[in-house]
């Protein structure tokens, strides 16, 4: 963990932004496979628990009384059985102490601190539950059915952690250099030893594997796939073909779990066709132009709907699409070859804060979803850029089939789109680039001393070394 000073700072500034009421923030419980037993390892905390109370043990709940100006660690000491099984584990007291917290107390006090509360007629902010334990144990403690609590969940509380996680400090952002270093060593072993015949599954096992010898864990299920087309495409036990390219999603998690998050698309036998070439260098050019273009006071959404242009203007080059590019952006033509967004902000989380509300991370009372356009509404992050924060640069150009065949069918963006050259890229798959860079005082950075290859030439070169 941190100094013990970083989550005392970040917890007193935490107070200055919710000013009045209780804080319950709760950390994880472990999880179980196919038994009580058999639990899901290595053991994941909320990140929102981890920011503030530091501690990565199981069964804890960090109370912050804002208008006294305590704070408790709430959780009950492991017993022998368990010392038997896993080794002696700190006592919670000392926990607590690790991170500057002066009192703990046992859980059934938790439900004491909340009926006193409740009585006294205090605010009790707590963030949307995502596991159902939590959910059920706040049922407990709040009287807040379930199906209430994500509306129930304090909007203070979310947006004072909003405000403070998104800004990365100088710690942070090590950390995260340190996470780009496990993302770079994976997706240059996805390279290494990609070649045909080999089965999606098996490239993505060893992938897993440096992540899991060089950090804590993959931060977020490895996708790797020839069908690039499918946004998350889970490896499966096809054999990989030459002439087909695959797509590389992955990324590993530092022991503090701060996170990195890079795409790569390449050719399995190491060499591009002049076809995939084409759409290829679209892809670098969107990617690039983003970079080019993310600094302070930047909107997100308007690096997005540039990138989309750039897309788009590509696609009539190749004749699969058609007509004034500004006209067929506003009409969310793009989105037959881009149906996502351009990236998310990265942290601790590899959607960074996802579980507190997207419209509240990626958005703000400026910059609002478009919910209604398809693609437009997976946009995930559209608010100005400040410095300090950490997003992905992630253009890709996909062509899927069913899509392709709805729009033709629904005649959408007909005046566009070419559909009878879109029929004959039907075989293609898909092509997506992504890195994560800082946002700067005056443009931005990549994360990670060593760059992973992504223009063609250079991913040629690195794979036929």
């Amino acid at each position: 963990m941190f100094n013990k000073e970083t989550y005392i700072k970040r917890r007193s500034e935490l107070k200055k932004l919710v000013k009045d009421g209780i804080i319950l923030l709760f950390g994880n419980n472990e999880s179980p496979v196919n038994s009580p037993a058999n639990s899901y390892a290595p053991f994941r905390q909320d990140s929102s628990f981890l920011y503030y109370f530091g501690q990565k043990r199981d069964g804890l709940v960090g109370v912050i009384d804002v208008n006294e100006g305590t704070e408790m660690l709430v959780g009950d000491d492991i017993d022998i059985e368990d010392i038997v099984w896993f080794g002696s584990v700190d006592a919670v007291k000392d926990l607590a102490a690790q991170v500057g917290v002066s009192h703990s107390a046992p859980m059934k006090e938790l439900k004491n601190i909340c009926d006193k509360a409740i009585k006294s007629n205090r605010k009790i902010h707590f963030l949307p539950p995502y596991r159902a334990d939590i959910k059920i144990q706040i049922s407990d403690l709040l009287g807040i059915h379930p199906n209430a609590q994500k509306e129930a969940a304090s909007l203070e509380l979310i947006n004072a952690i909003v405000k403070m996680r998104s800004v990365k400090t100088q710690e942070e952002i090590e950390e995260l250099e340190r996470a780009a270093i496990i993302g770079y060593k994976m997706h240059t072993t996805a390279m290494r030893i990609t070649k045909p015949g080999l089965t999606e599954k098996y490239v993505a096992g060893q992938l897993e594997g440096v992540a899991n010898s060089y950090g804590s864990m993959v931060s977020f299920p490895i996708i790797f796939s020839q069908h690039g087309e499918i946004m998350h495409g889970n490896p499966s036990m096809a054999e990989l073909e030459a002439g087909r390219l695959v797509l590389c999603d992955c990324g590993g998690e530092t022991m503090e779990h701060y996170c990195s998050d890079n795409t790569r698309t390449f050719p399995v036998n190491g060499k591009f066709t002049q076809r995939q070439l084409d759409v290829y260098n679209a892809v670098v050019e969107a990617h690039d132009a983003a970079l080019a273009l993310s600094k302070p006071g930047m909107k997100y959404a308007d690096v997005h709907f540039e990138i989309c242009r750039i897309i788009f203007d590509r696609m009539k080059e190749l004749g699969l699409a058609k007509g004034n590019t500004q006209d067929a952006v506003a009409a969310g033509a793009h989105a037959m070859f881009l149906p996502h967004g351009l990236g998310h902000m990265m942290g601790m989380d590899v959607h960074d804060m996802e579980a507190l509300g997207q419209i509240h991370v990626g958005f703000d009372a400026e910059t609002r979803p478009n919910l209604e356009q398809f693609g437009t509404n997976c946009l995930r992050m559209g608010r100005r850029l400040e410095e300090g924060f950490v997003v992905t640069d992630e253009p890709g150009i996909y062509f899927i089939p069913a899509l392709i065949d709805e729009w033709r069918a629904k005649k959408h963006c007909a005046e566009f789109l070419n559909f009878d050259k879109l029929d004959e890229y039907k075989d293609f798959g898909g092509i997506r680039i992504e890195d994560d860079i800082l946002i700067t005082a005056d443009g931005c950075r990549f994360l990670g001393k060593d760059r992973i290859p992504y223009h063609a030439k250079d991913v040629e070169e690195y794979i036929n070394a």
